[in-house]
């Protein structure tokens, strides 16, 4: 990570001046599963407290650790909505678990493939998107140069630090974080920092 910082602040001004308010690199990791993605999913939408509140009751309410599609499945989905989740992240959650019971997510082929075959995998069930996929990429299988185009804190982070006039577009993202390449997901870490933004997962 050393190599990733150095190379960074040596590329990009800016940057390395954000980096050097924020400090070390702390990005806390979780694992590449099921419940992961889960927990991406309840907190579209929603402040890191609220989510982990829905969160923590989702999973007292599955009664076993790591949760399980399974166990997800044994839930009604009146029980969903009673723990804080909406009908929507409920329909969401439950055909995730249905899609990887059934085999057709796969969570321990995504090791072995690339960033964009692991967006065209996981966005194929309903309510994931390409940003919560970026958020598993970043997060869960540490994949070092990711930039996520739709992610308003780093959108907002990039507006102020390089002094745009409106939020960036993913065009005007791409070429700002050509100087950060290939350690794009390191820098967005940086950028929700600057904003003490306590990122996304």
């Amino acid at each position: 990570m050393r190599k990733a910082i150095l190379y960074l602040k040596k590329s990009d001004p800016i940057l390395a001046s954000i980096i050097g308010r924020a400090g070390p690199y702390k990005i806390t990791y979780r694992e590449p599963v099921f419940e992961t993605l889960v927990r991406s999913i309840v907190y579209q939408q929603l402040n890191g407290r609220a989510a982990l509140t829905i969160f923590n009751r989702l999973a007292a309410a599955v009664k076993v650790s790591p949760m399980t599609p399974q166990a997800i499945l044994k839930l009604r989905p009146q029980t969903m909505r009673k723990i804080g989740l909406s009908q929507q992240k409920t329909l969401y959650i439950r055909e995730l678990a249905r899609m990887t019971r059934d085999g057709e997510v796969q969570f321990e082929r995504l090791l072995d493939l690339s960033d964009l075959e692991i967006v065209e995998h996981l966005t194929r069930v309903k309510g994931v998107g390409v940003w919560t996929v970026q958020m598993f990429l970043i997060f869960a299988l540490r994949r070092p140069d990711v930039l996520p185009v739709g992610d308003l804190g780093v959108r907002m982070a990039m507006k102020k630090a390089y002094g745009l006039d409106a939020l960036p577009t993913p065009a005007e993202m791409e070429e700002i974080a050509v100087q950060w390449r290939p350690y794009c997901s390191i820098a967005s870490w940086y950028m929700w920092r600057s904003l003490e933004n306590q990122g996304a997962m």
